[in-house]
């Protein structure tokens, strides 16, 4: 035999040889106008019904389209999850996430939660924020349920644990919100903006200035007999309707004709305590047919958004 032979057939050879093709088998080439756009399921409109918390047993209730969006792991959009806390009075519910920021906003009762870095009393209206994987008991002293998202998905997408916390919890209650929003709807020209509302931020985001490093909140009011003209964004929101009456409503659509309405659009009705999907990249107006004033409130990765610079808000132009 030949040193060459010898070479070629050393344990060490043959070991490069399995490697280099262990390494190789994954890899694949696309030519780029056919793939650059890659078919990816597209994020549906969708709704998870207020009637779901209204009755039965102490529970986790997901708002899972996982089916839909075609992951392996539960998520309503590519980057959040959604799920309603439905904890009868007196009863204990314990909710944990693998994410780097939660969000519990109360939709009805009281009670509180507890968690390694201390209690919280809450009541309807509260909302919070609390950092990584934190696990939490949630006890209720009226039957209460609560709205409760997390950027686990994200995590679950990217491979990754929660590591070092980026904001300390945090507590907007009730009172506060309210009175906030009495302040901008005094302000000249409040009622000629596309929004009516106080985005929610946190020390910990002076550059983003919004309720976490990765979720963003508004609390938006839309006034009787008014209609918010449309926008857009590249997040998606996750609508909660806190307080509406029949006949308010939101429009999405893909286009809008060069009246700035809305074509071809989708309606997604606002029926207090439910969440509806609003698709990233589609505009949206939210109409007040009726005598009362609304709101709603939406939860976005939208902090991950603007610190990428890819949030891209576009209004309609008059």
């Amino acid at each position: 035999m030949t040193s060459k032979e010898q070479i070629q057939q050393s344990p060490t050879a043959q070991h490069r040889k399995q490697t280099s093709l262990d390494w190789e088998a994954d890899g694949r080439c696309y030519e780029y106008t056919a793939a650059a756009n890659p078919h990816i399921p597209a994020i549906p409109i969708a709704v998870l019904p207020a009637a779901l918390h209204q009755q039965g047993e102490t529970r986790i209730i997901p708002f899972d389209l996982s089916d839909r969006l075609g992951t392996r792991y539960p998520a309503t959009s590519p980057g959040l999850i959604a799920s309603f806390l439905r904890i009868r009075i007196a009863e204990t519910l314990s909710t944990q996430a693998s994410a780097t920021s939660q969000m519990f906003f109360v939709i009805r009762g009281s009670g509180r939660s507890r968690a390694s870095f201390g209690t919280l009393d809450w009541s309807e209206g509260d909302l919070f924020v609390v950092p990584l994987g934190a696990e939490l008991e949630h006890t209720a002293s009226s039957d209460a349920a609560l709205y409760w998202v997390s950027d686990e998905p994200l995590l679950a997408y990217l491979g990754v644990q929660p590591g070092v916390p980026r904001f300390k919890p945090t507590l907007f209650r009730r009172e506060r919100l309210l009175a906030e929003l009495e302040q901008v709807k005094r302000q000249p020209g409040a009622a000629e903006r596309n929004r009516l509302g106080i985005l929610l931020g946190n020390a910990a985001t002076p550059q983003t200035l919004t309720l976490t490093h990765v979720l963003w909140s508004l609390l938006n009011v839309l006034p009787a007999g008014v209609t918010q003209k449309p926008h857009r964004h590249n997040s998606v929101a996750l609508d909660l309707c806190i307080a509406a009456q029949p006949g308010t409503y939101t429009l999405i659509g893909e286009r809008i004709d060069d009246q700035g309405r809305i074509i071809d659009p989708v309606r997604a009705d606002w029926l207090p305590g439910a969440v509806f999907v609003t698709p990233p990249g589609l505009w949206h107006s939210h109409h007040n047919d009726t005598g009362d004033d609304a709101m709603v409130l939406p939860i976005q990765d939208a902090g991950l958004h603007t610190y990428l610079r890819t949030l891209d808000i576009t209004f309609v132009v008059d």
